[in-house]
């Protein structure tokens, strides 16, 4: 009788045994896959970083266009910008009037998850009462207690340069009392170079608190510290609707977000180290009769 055609290694039933992985193989089929991975995800990340940063770009530009629409509505004027008094962090004041309506802290305080605070406040009807548009999708910085009641963000990113605006109180006399020496910007047209002055910004998560942006020219310190996100860059629309990432070249101005560790403000800066301040002050105002630099 002739078994040829018959698989001798077939199993009973008529199916054909196939040898399994051994171990060795397994393992290096595990291996070839981590190699990959590790190569994979920092082009992952940097994708990521990149859309996050495109995303960032255009919220403060649509705030910017808010800012717009608000000023037309007013003759001109522009939104309510309220804050305090260098040195002491105090918040803004809380009215609706304000072009943002909350103080930011670590703490379980609504204001860091209400998002009425935004759209009911001076500009939420000019940017369609969006409240997404006043974070950036980077920021997902919260403390431990924050954590542990489950929130993964709170809802403000941006601030706004505190010499544009109405400041109530501090800018009573027509100038600004943490640099009276500088241009307060009330109007539209008060701004005679709009490219050369920022409106927006994006704040790092350990100094905002109200929308206030306040720097003070002639001190090597941060009393308010733009973001770091976006591989070291922050986020700033200007007053000709132009907005941008500009990249810090400074690791000082770098700092990692710390929301459990208490800091005291302002941050004092190297002499040396100075080349971030002195860009966000070149755009920041300008005195009198010598409008800002123009790169």
């Amino acid at each position: 009788m002739s078994f040829r055609g018959i698989n001798q290694n077939s199993a009973p039933g008529g199916f054909v045994a196939r040898r399994a992985f051994t171990l060795v193989e397994l393992l290096v089929v595990i291996a070839l896959v981590a190699v990959l991975a590790a190569l994979l995800l920092p082009a992952l990340n940097r994708a990521k970083e990149k859309a996050q940063g495109i995303q960032c770009v255009s919220n403060v530009r649509q705030l910017a266009f808010g800012w717009f629409l608000y000023s037309d509505d007013h003759n001109g004027r522009l939104a309510y910008n309220l804050g305090g008094k260098v040195g002491g962090k105090s918040p803004a004041m809380k009215t609706n009037a304000n072009w943002v309506n909350n103080n930011l802290t670590w703490e379980l305080d609504t204001d860091n998850t209400n998002t009425a605070t935004l759209i009911e406040a001076g500009l939420g009807s000019y940017v369609s009462k969006n409240p997404s548009i006043y974070r950036c999708p980077a920021d997902r910085v919260v403390s431990d207690v924050q954590r542990k009641e489950g929130w993964s963000e709170r809802v403000r990113t941006y601030s706004m340069n505190a010499m544009i605006g109405d400041a109530g109180e501090l800018t009573a006399d027509g100038k600004n009392d943490n640099n009276p020496n500088y241009v307060q910007f009330f109007r539209i047209t008060d701004i005679p170079r709009p490219s050369d002055i920022f409106v927006f910004v994006e704040e790092h998560p350990d100094s905002i608190n109200d929308g206030y942006f306040l720097n003070v020219y002639y001190k090597n310190q941060w009393v308010d510290l733009p973001a770091s996100y976006h591989g070291g860059a922050a986020a700033f629309a200007f007053a000709d609707g132009h907005a941008q990432l500009h990249r810090w070249a400074s690791a000082s101005t770098k700092h990692p977000a710390r929301p459990d560790v208490v800091k005291s403000w302002p941050i004092t800066i190297d002499p040396r180290d100075t080349a971030d301040l002195n860009w966000v002050m070149e755009r920041t105002s300008f005195k009198p009769g010598k409008p800002a630099k123009n790169d």
